[in-house]
């Protein structure tokens, strides 16, 4: 299943456009603070699918009933752009164990480029919800591989994938070679990718535009 935060327009219509924002992008805290704000509205349009127990709140003049999710997710980023996503995702899901997976391009003279995957730290996942977080989706590879890996550590009860953009064929990739419990979080979704395989109009790398470009 895809869900499109954009496709009932809200605030975060804003946040996407100020990403996307070559002028905008200049500042680079107020970039990483965007993301971070769209990793919010994910996890609370996630809380939603949550289960709930009912449960008893003591105040200073009595107990107060409310239902209250009865299981914290596993909150796992692909490193370094996924940083500002996730860390939206822990000020809502604050008391979640974490994982971290370093994945990336390497590209080769030819323009033609395979996916790296280095380091995997994460807890016991077997019958626990996950919610994976990158801010770009382009040809869905990396996502892929990186969720292979993951669950290595257990097989999870469902996981949720975030993204602040994604592409059209990396949204069918990832639908073709992942399992029917994924559900997908998309920000907003292009149609087009460039022969280097970069999302357009997208918003150029988030890891640069976040914290530097590398060299």
């Amino acid at each position: 299943m895809v869900n499109l935060l954009s496709q009932q327009h809200s605030i975060v219509n804003r946040f996407i456009g100020e990403i996307r924002d070559a002028v905008i992008q200049k500042d680079r805290m107020r970039f990483r603070r965007n993301l971070e704000r769209i990793g919010e509205i994910a996890a609370y349009e996630i809380s939603k699918k949550l289960n709930y127990t009912a449960s008893e709140v003591v105040t200073p003049l009595g107990i107060a009933n409310v239902m209250l999710p009865s299981q914290e997710p596993v909150l796992a980023t692909i490193l370094r752009a996924g940083l500002p996503l996730h860390q939206g995702l822990l000020n809502y899901f604050d008391s979640s164990d974490n994982a971290f997976i370093s994945a990336y391009r390497r590209h080769h003279k030819d323009g033609s480029f395979d996916i790296r995957l280095e380091y995997v730290s994460s807890p016991e996942l077997t019958n626990r919800l996950i919610i994976l977080s990158d801010p770009m989706l382009a040809t869905g590879q990396s996502m892929v591989m990186t969720y292979k890996a993951i669950i290595e550590k257990g097989r999870p009860q469902h996981t949720h994938i975030v993204c602040a953009l994604a592409s059209a064929q990396g949204i069918e990739y990832v639908k073709k070679n992942l399992p029917q419990d994924v559900t997908l979080w998309v920000g907003a979704i292009d149609e087009e990718l460039t022969a280097q395989s970069y999302i357009v109009p997208g918003l150029g790398d988030a890891g640069d535009l976040a914290y530097g470009e590398k060299s």
